[in-house]
């Protein structure tokens, strides 16, 4: 029997659907030898550019491998050049997000160093793996158009390169997700599951239009808003508590992760009004469980949700937005579709694809 590959898996910023991604993984391939280094996901600015320091001198980075898998938040080209003996090591990039496409809070300071970091980390990487179409075409265009700034001397084809070597393959959902609804659901008063990030680029200023458009149509429904929280978060929440208490079912971060899916399983339409989303795990989880779904024709919703459930993207005018995704939701509440599964994200199928790339990249070079 062949010794089992040896595996160094590295996170630059460890946070919620990076850790879950990474852990996923090592547990659906346990035949290989998995070993990691991750940093906690805070001080983005310094993790982004400072991680190959923080890991400077580590034992690990000095071991022989047969592949490296390396994060979008690694300074890979750094980390290659600060640690010779990894330049003959086979490395995978895995793209979670791109900041070409990052959305601006206006809160940060603008700097162009951490999209050139992911630009020299994909040039530095053998194999690039994205996790929607809508995350490549994002990040080759955006990449494009910021070289295309550039006064002199770069290669015309470089984004050509990175394209030849770069794939889609999604982050998993857990085939345990992928049950039968215990009930039908309630499309008369639908239950709305709204379970992102409570941040601005998930959009809860555009739920507060939605919810106010169904409330002046007297549509009838229900509320959970949940998903992770922090210590800052926009005042759009305070109001759609104040505004909508009577018809929460949730509020809040689900603390059990089996409340949580139960929440899923039980509620009916789940809702996006996000202007960045990558993949969107959470609407990925929630159509698993059988929930319809709604949200705005852009990012990486079209990819698997159906035209009919995606309402029209109006990034510049909320409010034209709010009516075209209460239209949407009146539309299937009359026309009582039944919920579309994301089959080809299920866990049992995409491993053998995840195995694949990792057979294929971890044929030593030395």
């Amino acid at each position: 029997m062949a010794d089992p590959k040896r595996i160094l898996l590295l996170s630059g910023y460890d946070a919620g659907s990076h850790r879950r991604w990474r852990e996923q993984l090592m547990t659906a391939l346990p035949d290989c030898d998995w070993h990691t280094l991750a940093l906690p996901p805070r001080f983005f600015r310094w993790r982004i550019r400072g991680n190959p320091l923080s890991w400077l001198g580590e034992p690990l980075l000095q071991e022989s491998w047969d592949l490296i898998i390396a994060t979008s938040m690694v300074d890979l080209a750094t980390l290659r050049g600060l640690n010779p003996d990894l330049a003959r090591t086979p490395v995978l990039l895995y793209m979670h997000e791109n900041q070409f496409a990052y959305p601006d809070s206006g809160r940060q300071h603008s700097s162009a160093e951490p999209a050139m970091v992911n630009l020299y980390s994909a040039l530095a990487a053998d194999r690039v793996l994205f996790n929607s179409a809508w995350n490549r075409d994002s990040f080759l265009d955006g990449a494009y158009r910021f070289i295309d700034r550039m006064p002199d001397r770069l290669p015309p084809d470089m984004t050509n390169s990175i394209r030849e070597k770069s794939h889609v393959l999604p982050v998993p959902i857990e085939d345990r997700l992928f049950v039968p609804r215990p009930s039908p659901p309630d499309l008369d008063c639908p239950h709305l599951l709204w379970n992102h990030r409570w941040e601005y680029d998930k959009g809860p200023e555009r739920l507060l239009y939605l919810l106010r458009e169904l409330k002046r149509r007297q549509q009838p429904f229900r509320l959970s808003v949940v998903g992770e929280q922090f210590r800052r978060q926009p005042p759009a929440f305070d109001r759609i508590q104040e505004e909508f208490g009577e018809y929460l079912v949730h509020w809040g971060f689900q603390d059990r992760r089996e409340d949580y899916d139960r929440l899923l399983a039980s509620a009916d339409v789940v809702v996006s009004t996000a202007t960045h989303d990558f993949q969107g795990l959470a609407m990925l989880e929630a159509m698993a469980s059988g929930c319809l779904a709604l949200a705005p024709h852009r990012l990486a919703y079209p990819e698997y949700v159906p035209a009919s459930q995606c309402y029209p993207s109006w990034e510049d005018d909320a409010a034209a937005e709010a009516a075209g995704a209460a239209d949407c939701l009146q539309t299937l509440l009359h026309q009582r579709p039944r919920a579309v599964s994301p089959d080809g994200w299920r866990l049992s199928r995409l491993v053998l694809e995840y195995r694949r790339h990792i057979n294929e990249m971890s044929a030593p070079l030395r």
